[in-house]
């Protein structure tokens, strides 16, 4: 029988003999746990934030470090055995960033992610309808929604009035004449996103709003068009998810911007 969605991430490490516990974080923002006892490894999840998806997301992060060629080795060393991890695509740490990408991957790879996505719509619903459906945390979800659709669509996380991260889809990647947006630059005055983040109560609370704004205000450029912005408090981690998406650039510069995405999927090849 052949993978579905969900995929059981605990079941997955405990079928190679890893045994996986709930532990209260030792600190500040750790997620999770790869421990190590001579050749045996068993994992640890932080029960902090009490979401299925999160715990799912930790141990397959951590599943990561172990089948990640190189990470067993450099995660633990000098660790007395125990590396701690801080899991969901915030650290800059190569080894955390890779078994980010790994979780995300392997909890919705994208053969069996694709048709769920092309069924599940546009926007903060899609996610939520994805969310539900791969039993990941919202955060994970929406970024891997960023990386699959074929739409011009973006996922950006803020933390007050700055960035923290934004993930632009292929698609919105190719269009000629935008700016990327950068870590720890300003959420773009006049956005609903900035208006939300005034009141920490709309993140304390997960309070969910949808609303239009203009791509122009997000990424500069010529494209003085309107779009779709809904965005969630993410409570616990103290942040804002935005969904930019809805994006219908002028037919001509559609089929301009859909041509570069092709060239950009052609292989190359040295005569």
């Amino acid at each position: 029988m052949g993978l579905a969605l969900p995929i059981d991430p605990i079941r997955v490490a405990r079928d190679r003999d890893i045994e996986v516990a709930a532990k209260s974080a030792s600190s500040g923002g750790v997620s999770g746990m790869l421990i190590r006892v001579g050749d045996q490894f068993a994992i640890a999840y932080a029960t902090h934030i009490e979401n299925d998806g999160f715990k799912n997301f930790c141990v397959a992060h951590e599943l990561g470090h172990y089948f990640l060629p190189g990470h067993p080795d450099a995660v633990i060393q000098g660790t007395n055995g125990v590396h701690e991890s801080r899991a969901g695509f915030t650290s800059t740490d190569p080894y955390e960033m890779q078994a980010d990408r790994f979780a995300a991957a392997f909890l919705m790879p994208r053969h069996l992610f694709f048709p769920a996505l092309e069924r599940a719509g546009e926007g903060l619903a899609a996610i939520e309808g994805l969310e539900m459906t791969c039993k990941t945390s919202l955060h994970a979800t929406a970024i891997r929604y960023a990386q699959c659709t074929r739409e011009l669509a973006a996922i950006v996380v803020s933390t007050g009035s700055r960035i923290d991260h934004c993930f632009m889809s292929e698609a919105l990647k190719n269009v000629r004449g935008i700016d990327w947006l950068r870590k720890r630059e300003a959420v773009p005055r006049g956005t609903p996103t900035h208006a939300f983040n005034q009141d920490s109560n709309n993140v304390r609370k997960a309070v969910r709003v949808e609303s239009t704004s203009n791509l122009q205000q997000w990424f500069g450029g010529k494209h003085n068009v309107s779009i779709s912005e809904d965005m969630i408090g993410l409570a616990s981690y103290g942040k804002t998810l935005t969904v930019l998406y809805g994006i219908d650039l002028p037919e001509a510069e559609e089929e301009e911007d859909e041509a570069a995405l092709i060239e950009s999927w052609t292989p190359l090849f040295r005569r």
